[in-house]
């Protein structure tokens, strides 16, 4: 037996970026505003376009994304806050603003906190370094860079997607600088013969200096002590990859040894079925059982599959799962040059690649259907918003299944 929810069925969904902001626009979409009362929490009111914060870091105006704007007239709450802590035994989430501290109680949790920059516990690099995984740190080396004179140097740490964007958009708006790139491997050594060439003659372009095979041990004011020698910088951008928010590991959720928590197909924890994960805060296995790389390519279709899922089960229909893999990695080369290397499903190089200015606009196709997709989480499709439904235990266990 089914019948109609006579209470709202309280959903928080916690963090908006990519993922978290989609997740709660799509949910608006696909269940009765009158069944359900979605709150979006995040400290600040402006959707961050992640994927651009080199170009902000080196003085470009993004264009702002209020999300009163966006998601006027959906029904979503956003509560300016940041969150404290989750009880996941409690159903709580515990927020705290500039006036106050308040518990948020839910029958639904999408945790969607994502990552910030790691800095490995290299010594110096917390006091020393500058990150551009967050708007934050992208401003702070924004107006310092701004006050470098020309012939100083600039040292980018770390030889992934996010350094690579970063040291070549700061070669490019900046010439006057000395920009240097300290990579634990050789320069693109993932990518294929093809994008490690094109990566080449970029930074040769460019003028970057690629320190190879240089791990990074120590950050100080004016250098970077390597295993090869201290290489100067006036300036420190640490990229090495991105930690997980420490909060999920402080409750009783299930997860891996970074804190990532681990999910089934359908983004639902595996120890808390009430609780949803999603982006860079869950453990999502992809083809050939690897696992998914914190990236917006992975975070998106998680927003999908879980905001789906829930409505799915809310409505009180077997949700349905879409395979999750990957079709090709777009990196930006400063403004004017790109690199679009083919991968395959468990992003994996193929020999095929997509290089230059035809590159360079693909990627920045990219990053504007990624914002859109913010704005419109259902893709511009129709959608028909469907009541939320109680069962019977017996039925709500089988349905859980």
């Amino acid at each position: 037996m089914q019948v109609r929810q006579l209470t709202q069925h309280r959903i928080i969904v916690i963090g908006a970026g990519y993922a978290g902001a989609i997740a709660a626009g799509r949910l608006a979409r696909r269940l009765r505003r009158e069944d359900v009362a979605i709150t979006l929490v995040n400290p600040e009111p402006d959707f961050v376009e992640r994927v651009r914060m080199h170009q902000l870091a080196v003085g470009q105006e993004l264009r702002p994304r209020p999300f009163a704007e966006m998601f006027a007239g959906t029904g979503v709450r956003l509560r300016l806050a940041r969150v404290t802590a989750v009880d996941v035994d409690r159903r709580t989430v515990t927020v705290t603003d500039e006036q106050s501290t308040e518990e948020l109680p839910y029958d639904t949790l999408v945790y969607a906190l994502g990552s910030a920059w790691n800095t490995q516990d290299v010594p110096g690099t917390a006091e020393h370094a500058h990150d551009i995984a967050g708007r934050s740190g992208a401003l702070r080396l924004r107006e310092r860079l701004a006050g470098l004179d020309a012939g100083q140097p600039v040292v980018v740490v770390g030889g992934g997607l996010t350094g690579l964007e970063a040291a070549t958009e700061i070669a490019e708006a900046r010439p006057d600088l000395d920009v240097a790139l300290a990579a634990r491997a050789a320069l693109g050594d993932w990518l294929s013969p093809k994008g490690r060439h094109h990566l080449r003659k970029v930074c040769d372009r460019l003028g970057i200096t690629v320190h190879e095979h240089t791990t990074v041990t120590a950050v100080s004011a004016d250098h970077v002590t390597t295993t090869a020698g201290d290489i100067p910088a006036s300036v420190t951008i640490w990229t090495t990859g991105f930690a997980v928010h420490p909060i999920a590991q402080a409750t009783a959720l299930k997860t891996d040894t970074t804190g990532r928590i681990e999910v089934d197909s359908t983004m639902r924890s595996l120890s808390h079925p009430d609780v949803y994960a999603i982006g860079d805060a869950a453990l999502v296995m992809g083809p050939n059982d690897k696992p998914l790389r914190m990236s917006c390519a992975s975070g998106v279709p998680t927003a999908w599959q879980a905001a789906d899922s829930i409505a799915s089960r809310l409505t009180g229909t077997k949700p349905t799962t879409v395979p999750l893999r990957y079709f090709n990695q777009c990196i930006s080369l400063g403004r004017k040059d790109g690199l679009i290397q083919y991968v395959t499903a468990d992003d994996q190089s193929r020999p095929a690649a997509l290089t230059g200015k035809t590159a360079a606009l693909y990627k920045e196709l990219v990053c504007r259907g990624a914002a859109w997709g913010v704005a419109n989480p259902t893709l511009g499709l129709p959608t028909r918003r469907r009541g939320v439904i109680t069962q019977k235990p017996a039925e709500a266990v089988a349905r859980a299944a």
